[in-house]
């Protein structure tokens, strides 16, 4: 029973931040600050996560998925309140009668800090139980009910661009100069998240209008997953001015920005540094990963990353670890704040794992390639292996 329970992790976080903020000032900022330690904690201190498990009732892990697609939609309403100057009080009536939460009470006891800790949280939040199992959802293309699932919860963070540029770009483009997704040896992060981010979508639109070229349709309609995306999107920013007014608007569009920036960061870590020659297969040797429990539970196994490209059509439950494999220092998640927070160590770090890639996975033509990028890093070590 516990297999299944681990998959319900994410669930019951969910409701968690829903009800414990809302107690009184600080608590928002006490529930960020504790599951950021659960995340590196677990990742350092808990057995590493290499088991395959066969699931009987696969239906009992894609339910906390299309749970969580709710739960969110709760958070951000909630959120919305908080930061609004409007008083809606049909929305304060509606929680407090059936989820038992005083919006009153906490949009008056939230502090400055808090605001920072529940932006922060609520971001955090869509991007990993919204983007990233909407990222999983949308590799079922044949599935319509986990497609709509999927591109619903992509709709939070505005980034209905990754379910067709990822799906039908990155994985045939992983580890080239024309991916977005993946990120130079040196390259600076925040300038990876902006860049990433416009030639996802301007790759998406290329991909998407070909696409509905071939099915005959004008590519400027409702036939376009991308015009469709978009309108999801700001059918849940109409919805957050109805609550909090173009406060509420501001605070969706703020929300929806970080968490897409934090799949960008994502990305960044997946791929980072990892090259491949032109014409030649995806291996295994492409991607970063990581067994660290606590990251593989939340991002439901995303971080299997080179089974991911391997085998994209299945679930996740059944990715594979490859022992092999190229692997993180720590976790998928923990790596994140890294890179994010202190990006001068996370480039150190990964400069030596780089340095063993080359040494050990590379081709003689990617060695070639990754030496240019070594010497135009900026990074001592990696210059220094260069010949620089």
């Amino acid at each position: 029973m516990m297999k299944y329970i681990k998959y319900s992790i994410s669930t019951i976080l969910l409701l968690l931040v829903i009800y414990i903020p809302p107690v009184g000032s600080y608590y928002p900022t006490y529930f960020f600050i504790g599951f950021s330690l659960m995340i590196i904690l677990g990742d350092f201190l808990l057995k590493k996560d290499i088991t395959i498990e066969k699931y009987s009732y696969p239906m009992l892990i894609n339910l906390p998925i299309y749970i969580n697609l709710f739960l969110l939609f709760i958070l951000l309403s909630m959120v919305i309140y908080v930061f609004s100057d409007h008083n809606s009080i049909w929305l304060a009536s509606f929680f407090n009668k059936y989820l038992f939460i005083d919006l009153m009470h906490f949009k008056n006891s939230i502090t400055a800090i808090d605001k920072v800790s529940l932006i922060a949280t609520t971001s955090l939040f869509i991007g990993i139980m919204g983007t990233v199992p909407g990222h999983e959802l949308t590799h079922r293309k044949r599935d319509k009910f986990d497609m709509f699932f999927g591109n619903w919860l992509l709709s939070l963070s505005w980034d209905c661009a990754f379910a067709i540029e990822h799906v039908y770009g990155h994985h045939k483009n992983v580890g080239l100069p024309s991916d977005p997704a993946t990120a130079k040896r040196g390259e600076n992060i925040y300038f990876f998240i902006l860049k990433a981010s416009v030639k996802e979508q301007i790759d998406a639109w290329k991909i998407e209008n070909e696409h509905v070229k071939r099915r005959g349709y004008n590519p400027y309609s409702i036939h376009n997953r991308m015009i469709l995306g978009y309108l999801r999107s700001i059918s849940i920013m109409i919805a957050a001015y109805f609550i909090g007014g173009p406060t509420g608007v501001l605070t969706f569009l703020l929300c929806a920005l970080i968490a897409k920036a934090l799949l960008e960061v994502i990305n960044y870590t997946e791929h980072y540094g990892l090259v491949r020659e032109p014409g030649k297969p995806v291996e295994p040797k492409h991607s970063w990963n990581s067994n660290d429990l606590m990251s593989s539970i939340l991002l439901y196994n995303v971080t299997r990353h080179s089974a991911h490209h391997e085998k994209a059509n299945l679930k996740f439950w059944e990715l594979q670890s490859y022992p092999n494999a190229p692997m993180m220092p720590q976790g998928y998640l923990s790596m994140l704040y890294l890179a994010i927070f202190l990006p001068y160590f996370y480039h150190k770090i990964m400069a030596k794992k780089l340095i063993h890639w080359d040494l050990n996975h590379a081709s003689n033509e990617e060695r070639k390639i990754a030496n240019i990028q070594n010497k135009n890093s900026g990074i001592s070590l990696l210059m220094q292996s260069s010949g620089v």
